[in-house]
């Protein structure tokens, strides 16, 4: 089905531009009409437009799948709901999504394979989720767990941001004042110190080669926090060795590589519990939560388990062969195993590496301000021996 570029209006008159699948132009126009929009003019796009398509955001996601859920609840048929969520949501491009979910429902299909063919919208995870569901006849209970887990993910995702944001912010003033002090103010001593006609002290004249430098090569600085991140991710894609050694690296920086092990893991226990808790076999659940965890190293680990499951071991002995998962993590799997509520076990385990992350991040901030504050002392207190030193020697020489 060809994928058609258009601009319309909505009821209100505002103009809205987007994306969509249909078979012909007549088709386009009938589908948008459907998602509450008047066709002024499409064009057929080319096929890498449709890998260009924009991700739907998360906080759209959580909106769907909660009031999806309060509506089956009420006993509103699914058709219904679907359709009530297209006329409120404020996305147009989920709403063309919705729509077009309406129209494969209407069809014949599955909610499932209806949004399986969406998966800038819908993940893996999310369709098996919601195949077990029709399933079983828990489609509410389901719609419970995504939004949940959807939460869930935003608040982890959150917490990593804010590990990133604030040494960023305090890194970039500390690299601010060096340039001031290299750049500005040291040349304006050079003159001073060089006119004293004193030998000048080891400090001085590194400070002075350290501010010669950054005049000279001021545009190489400001270059290298952009280049050097770019070359960094064109070496980790130039093979899978490299990807594979560098979230081994992640996983073992100091400081961060706890935290980022412990976000990995909480993130596999939790979608592995939904998952499981909405009746989808072992084997499934540690596939998808080995997606879901965006590391080769865990997922080499994840790969390792199920072979060994698959050869006649049991999930404990399967997770205790490899390196990766904690006692924690392996006893609770035990336990999960033995009175057969793996679900409720793999989410104490979700919700104590969540309390751990939110202390670890805490105890980071209230690390970094004095170490910066530290780095910020050692600076100006280089700049200020480095000039008074020649002063205090001239001064000494002094004869009263």
């Amino acid at each position: 089905m060809p994928l058609y570029s258009y601009r319309a209006i909505n009821a209100r008159g505002k103009s809205a531009k987007g994306m969509q699948d249909a078979v012909n132009v007549v088709d386009l126009e009938m589908r948008l009409k459907r998602g509450g929009l008047d066709l002024i003019d499409a064009s057929e796009d080319s096929g890498k437009a449709r890998s260009r398509r924009s991700k739907i955001k998360r906080a759209e996601l959580i909106t769907f799948f909660f009031n999806l859920e309060q509506l089956m609840r009420a006993g509103v048929p699914l058709l219904e709901s679907l359709a009530d969520l297209r006329d409120t949501l404020s996305d147009m491009r989920f709403r063309e999504v919705i729509a077009n979910l309406i129209e494969a429902i209407e069809g014949g299909m599955k909610l499932s394979l209806a949004m399986e063919q969406h998966p800038e919208a819908f993940g893996k995870i999310f369709t098996s989720l919601i195949h077990a569901g029709e399933e079983s006849g828990r489609l509410p209970e389901v719609f419970r767990h995504i939004t949940e887990s959807l939460k869930w993910q935003d608040e982890m995702a959150a917490h990593t941001k804010t590990i990133m944001i604030y040494p960023a912010f305090v890194g970039t003033v500390v690299v601010a004042i060096t340039f001031f002090l290299m750049i500005y103010l040291v040349p304006q001593l050079v003159g001073f110190i060089k006119g004293m006609g004193q030998e000048i002290p080891v400090q001085t004249r590194l400070l002075l080669a350290t501010s010669a430098f950054f005049v000279d090569y001021w545009y190489a600085l400001l270059a290298l926090p952009v280049a050097l991140p770019l070359a960094i991710k064109l070496m980790i894609a130039s093979s899978p060795e490299m990807q594979f050694k560098w979230d081994n690296l992640k996983l073992n920086l100091w400081v961060t590589g706890p935290i980022l092990r412990k976000i990995i893991l909480a993130r596999f226990a939790n979608t592995f519990a939904m998952m499981y808790s909405s009746g989808i076999n072992v084997l499934a659940c540690i596939a998808h939560s080995r997606d879901v965890a965006n590391n080769l190293v865990v997922a080499k680990n994840l790969d390792d388990v199920i072979q060994a499951i698959e050869s006649g071991k049991n999930l404990t002995q399967s997770f205790q062969q490899t390196c990766m998962f904690p006692p924690l993590v392996i006893r609770m799997i035990k336990v999960g195993e033995t009175t057969g509520s793996l679900d409720k076990a793999l989410l104490n385990v979700s919700y104590f590496y969540d309390r751990d992350v939110k202390d670890s991040i805490k105890k980071i901030q209230a690390m970094i301000e004095p170490a910066m504050t530290l780095i910020l002392g050692v600076l100006l207190g280089w700049v200020m021996l480095s000039v008074l030193s020649p002063i205090y020697d001239l001064i000494g020489k002094v004869q009263f």
